[in-house]
């Protein structure tokens, strides 16, 4: 069990209820601080604003992630492009408790805004 407070942001913020508005993945690609002045990070197909915070902004260490589902790279602690993907269920369980941590750590500080749509069935993901 993780100790209470573990996660908590040093400022303390004030989220709104939590939304979830369809996302779809092109979307989610444009919300990446360039295309957009929206930048998004989704986790487990969760899309969190992280619009303001300089880390995910271009240039920033965590820029990566921006418009993308980076379930697999934050499971892994990588800032890989190639790991930067929604799929992670074939990962150990150390790996899944590393991103339970991540969606901790992202949903006291960050708004949800929606959720990741899937894609037509027949289509290839880009």
């Amino acid at each position: 069990m993780a100790t209470k407070g573990k996660f908590e942001p040093k400022t303390p913020v004030v989220l709104n209820p939590p939304k979830d508005d369809p996302i779809t993945p092109e979307f989610l690609s444009r919300c990446n601080g360039i295309d957009s002045n929206l930048c998004y990070v989704a986790i487990k197909g969760k899309v969190f604003d992280v619009t303001g915070n300089k880390s995910y902004e271009k240039g920033g260490s965590y820029h990566v992630f921006a418009g993308h589902d980076a379930s697999r790279a934050l499971a892994l602690t990588s800032t890989k492009p190639e790991d930067v993907r929604p799929d992670w269920e074939d990962l150990d369980d150390k790996e899944k408790q590393t991103l339970d941590d991540w969606m901790t750590f992202f949903s006291k500080r960050y708004n949800v805004v929606g959720l990741v749509t899937s894609p037509p069935s027949g289509s290839t993901p880009a």
